[in-house]
């Protein structure tokens, strides 16, 4: 038995919806697809959204505020009725037709948290390519590579987990603002001894943004990223550009970073927004945009 449950936000998801009930009824399992909409201001995505509800085992609601990415998935746990939850992000899609049958597989007593794993499609739009590059090299890792540090290598864009299991850990509603729930959630159940099973059966990830917003999502990411660090939320050791900044800030280095990226930002942000972004330049913007926060931002 499993709820699978999406949280969504001016987005169409009918698609994902109906993909996933075939796929659930051709799996003989028992089952309900569970849509909450976070206070959605596209009227045109609500109502193609609304057309869920005429689809068997499926539901969708729209909450009258906006309560946020933690709060939104640990209401739709709560509303969840089975055992197993399988968390999917609107943007995503299965990457195959035996996609609910491959989770169903490696449901047990002895497996408590399953992540799949991501993918993204063939796109070589101009405008995505910082988006797309990240996602591809940073984000879409083998299996192999995956087993090698399970935890790191965890996103909540889609995963499985025992209900019983997510009632005692949930995501930190405290911890508002964008980006690294990841971490955290990943680092609480490393912190329980919760194991965590990877396995090949991806999510792709659909929407991409131009590099633009990109770049100010990943600002937005390190502001959340220094809030959770020093809330005792992330420790230092998880996020690795995270290690980097507390070296620098070890060795009294901080103000040059702060100067050099006062001085590179430009010619950075040229790059990244060219054909052919370098992450290794990317990797360098965060760090010196993270260098660079005021106490007020952290």
């Amino acid at each position: 038995m499993i709820s699978i449950l999406i949280p969504t936000y001016n987005y169409s998801v009918f698609s994902l919806v109906e993909n996933l009930q075939k796929q659930c009824e051709n799996a003989n399992v028992t089952f309900e697809i569970l849509v909450l909409d976070d206070a959605s201001t596209d009227k045109n995505n609500v109502e193609e959204n609304s057309k869920i509800n005429s689809l068997e085992n499926c539901s969708f609601e729209i909450l009258e505020k906006n309560i946020g990415r933690s709060k939104i998935r640990n209401l739709l746990a709560e509303k969840a009725k089975y055992a197993w939850l399988l968390f999917l992000d609107a943007d995503t899609f299965p990457s195959n037709s035996n996609f609910i049958q491959h989770y169903l597989e490696v449901f047990s007593r002895e497996n408590s948290v399953i992540f799949g794993g991501i993918e993204y499609p063939k796109n070589t739009a101009e405008n995505f390519s910082l988006r797309y590059k990240y996602g591809t090299e940073r984000e879409s890792i083998s299996l192999e590579e995956r087993l090698k540090n399970p935890y790191r290598s965890f996103i909540t864009m889609g995963f499985a987990i025992k209900k019983e299991v997510f009632e005692k850990i949930k995501f930190n509603e405290n911890l508002a603002g964008y980006g690294y729930e990841d971490s955290v959630f990943a680092l609480d159940l490393h912190k329980r001894n919760i194991a965590l099973l990877h396995i090949d059966n991806p999510v792709i990830h659909l929407n991409l943004e131009n590099t633009g917003d990109f770049i100010k999502k990943s600002e937005l990411a390190l502001q959340s990223l220094s809030k959770f660090y020093n809330n005792g939320a992330i420790d230092g050791e998880t996020v690795k550009i995270l290690k980097t900044y507390l070296k620098i800030k070890k060795w009294n280095l901080l103000f040059i970073a702060k100067k050099l990226f006062a001085l590179l930002k430009n010619p950075l942000l040229k790059n990244l927004n060219s054909p052919k972004p370098s992450l290794f330049f990317f990797d360098l913007y965060r760090l010196g945009y993270l260098s660079s926060l005021k106490s007020k931002d952290a």
